[in-house]
This record gives C-alpha cells, sequence and structure tokens, in this order.
C-alpha cells in the first residue's frame, strides 16, 4: 500500500517520503475528512487504507448472543438493596466485559440531544470558519484537527475530532466555540456528577471505601472528545476508529442512533448496540493498572459507515497532559503475596504522553508499564 513499513530486525520504522506528502497535504487543507467528503470523493485516499483485521470473525448487527449490560442507575442513591445489586452488576461487567451501558444516570435525554446538536453545529459550519481553529497545539484550551495521530499511525481513521478539558479547569467561555459552548459546559458538569457516582459504585465492587478511586484522583480531570464520522463511499477499507483501549481511568460515551461501535470479546467483535438514553462506559487503562488487573480495559474500535455523520462525545475521566506529578500504581488493598503488583508506578501524565507518541497503532500502550 506504500505505507511505512517496519525493519524487524532493527525495530526501526523506515518512512515512506511520499505517505508524509500525503499526510501533510491532507493536514494542510485544515478541512479534515469532512472535507474530502464535501468534494464529493468517490474513492478515499490510501493513507485511510487499513490492512484487514485479524479478528475477522466479527459478530453481525443482529447478533444477540452477546449482549453488553445494561445497567439502571436509578436507585442507587436511596435503595441499599438495589445499589448492591448494581454493584454486583458493575463488578461483573468490569472484570469480564470491560463495558456496560448505564441508563437513568440523571442526565437529562434533552441535556444528550442538545449535545449532539451542538457537535454537528460546529463541524457543518462553514469550513474558512472552522480552518481558523484547526491546531495540532495539545495546550490550547480548544483543539480542532483530524486524526491526533496523523503522523504516527499506521493508517488514518475517517473521523474528525474536537477536544477540550472540561474540569479540573473549565474553560473559559469565550475559548469555546459559540455553536456549542454552552451545551459544551453545562454537560461537563452532569459528566462529572456521574463520573463521581461511577468510581464509588466501582470503588464499592473492588471492596474498597465509596470514595476510594475519587480521593486517589481519578475523577479529578475530564476531557471530552467530540467525533464526527463522515459517511464513507468505501467503509471496508477503512476504520472510523482503529483498534484501542483508552488512556483514561473511566471513560463515558455518548453515541447517537447510527453504532459502528465495537468491543473484543474472546477474540469477537460484539457490536454495542444503540440504547436511547443510554450511556456507553468502560473501564479505561489506567483503571486496569491500579486494579492490577482486577478490572479490564478491553480494546474497541469503531467502523466506518456507508451511512453518517455519525456523532459520538467520550468523556475521559484523566486530567492527561495537565495531571499532576502523583505517581499511580497498583491499590495496596489489592495486592498482596498471592497477588503481587503487576505493573510499576507512573504518572497519569507519563502514560498518557507514552499513549498519545505511540498513536493507534492497534497494540495496549499497558504491556509498556508492566514489570
Amino acid at each position: 500500500m506504500g505505507v511505512t513499513t517496519t525493519d524487524e530486525i532493527a525495530g526501526t520504522v523506515k518512512v515512506d517520503p511520499e505517505r508524509v506528502c500525503e499526510l501533510k497535504a491532507f493536514d494542510d487543507t485544515k478541512a479534515g475528512v469532512k472535507g474530502l467528503v464535501d468534494e464529493g470523493i468517490t474513492k478515499i485516499p490510501r493513507v485511510f487504507h487499513h490492512p484487514p483485521d485479524e479478528y475477522v470473525k466479527a459478530s453481525t448487527l443482529g447478533n444477540t448472543e452477546h449482549v453488553i449490560p445494561v445497567i439502571d442507575l436509578a436507585n442507587v442513591g436511596e435503595d441499599p438493596c438495589s445499589r448492591q445489586q448494581v454493584i454486583a452488576r458493575i463488578r461483573e461487567a468490569s472484570e469480564t466485559w470491560g463495558f456496560f451501558q448505564v441508563v437513568n444516570h440523571g442526565i437529562p435525554v434533552t441535556a444528550l440531544e442538545d449535545l449532539k446538536d451542538g457537535v454537528r453545529r460546529f463541524y457543518e459550519q462553514d469550513t474558512e470558519v472552522k480552518k481558523e481553529i484547526y491546531s495540532r497545539d495539545q495546550m490550547r484550551p480548544f483543539v480542532y484537527n483530524s486524526n491526533f495521530d496523523l503522523y504516527s499511525s499506521p493508517a488514518l481513521n475517517w473521523r474528525d475530532t474536537f477536544m477540550c478539558y472540561l474540569a479540573p479547569n473549565p474553560p473559559k467561555p469565550e475559548d469555546l466555540p459559540s455553536v456549542c459552548r454552552d451545551i459544551l459546559l453545562e454537560y461537563g458538569t452532569y459528566a462529572m456528577k456521574l463520573g463521581i457516582t461511577l468510581f464509588e459504585l466501582l470503588s464499592e465492587a473492588l471492596g474498597l471505601h465509596p470514595n476510594h478511586l475519587k480521593d486517589i484522583g481519578c475523577a479529578e480531570g475530564l476531557l471530552s472528545l467530540c467525533h464526527y464520522y463522515p459517511a464513507c463511499p468505501e467503509p471496508e477499507l477503512t476504520m472510523g476508529t482503529t483498534k484501542h483501549s483508552d488512556d483514561s481511568f473511566l471513560t463515558v460515551l455518548l453515541q447517537d442512533h447510527i453504532g459502528g461501535l465495537q468491543v473484543l470479546y474472546q477474540n469477537t467483535w460484539i457490536d454495542i448496540q444503540p440504547e436511547p438514553g443510554a450511556l456507553v462506559v468502560n473501564i479505561g487503562d489506567l483503571l486496569q493498572l491500579i486494579t492490577n488487573d482486577r478490572f479490564k480495559s478491553v480494546e474497541h474500535r469503531v467502523l466506518a459507515n456507508l451511512e453518517g455523520p455519525r456523532i459520538s462525545v467520550a468523556c475521559f475521566f484523566s486530567a492527561g497532559i495537565k495531571s499532576t506529578p502523583k505517581l499511580y500504581g497498583p491499590i495496596k488493598d489489592l495486592v498482596s503475596e498471592d497477588n503481587p503488583p503487576k505493573y510499576r508506578e507512573t504518572t497519569v501524565a507519563e502514560y498518557v504522553h507514552y499513549f498519545c507518541e505511540r498513536g493507534l497503532d492497534g497494540t495496549s500502550a499497558l504491556q509498556h508499564f508492566r514489570i
């Protein structure tokens, strides 16, 4: 395909100059994948071509054999019996799937719809307006581009993204685009409240004090990534998002009705069906690290789709590159002589830096931190 190749003996990556030129030309348009679609292309550029996945045994959309648990949070604050049942289901889901969906989570459906509308409005603005804020500077309060790992990933994904940190220091309103400013800030408040509830339930699922994960800083940061996946003329050749696990403690995802999100379970790709009003929750790498592999950060991907645009908003509980120098390793209460620590201590910033440098290359960053 004329893409980057690996010299197995030297363990180095050979750079294909022609490919680098194609990547730069795409980046320089500042119009993203949506710009290609707006031009009316019928063949996708080769830099978006992905090799076939090794797990070809993917489930079909009608597969009901494996269904990600949908957990109702309606009475977790009032009814101790319901709370214990929810904790048991969250424990099981976190140890096996690494994924579950939640309903009655406390975020109004109107806020979910308003957020999807706001994201769509941003991407469907005039291209010249968006070009003004297109950037790869990760330290900006609002970052909009296509493929954060443009120059490091083996193949590009069919999506555009904007990101902003909503906590611990929410952006100033004037730093956000007016078309989605209010709903982003409002949703950040809701998401943080839900995250704290989830960390309490996860703490109890580990047999720890309800505040344990919150007190060690798992909920101190919140990063939102708002994705726009345009309809793709050749979805079989590319991916919406490459197979990866998340570099967070926890991720809460809002997806629209289109679908395409899949989780890898027993070497089979399982569809996570969109549930009206539900949010998808998944364990991140950092939570797998501090629980010493008790909770699983599972690989997942998003298919490219003939239908579109697909809108999704992922909220990552992590302060990322803006985190404190606090060290994280397996929680002392969860290790023993029979279950020694499996990971070295690291900071969130070090983990995230390593994750981002590698890009979405289809392998887990956790391996780098194993003892």
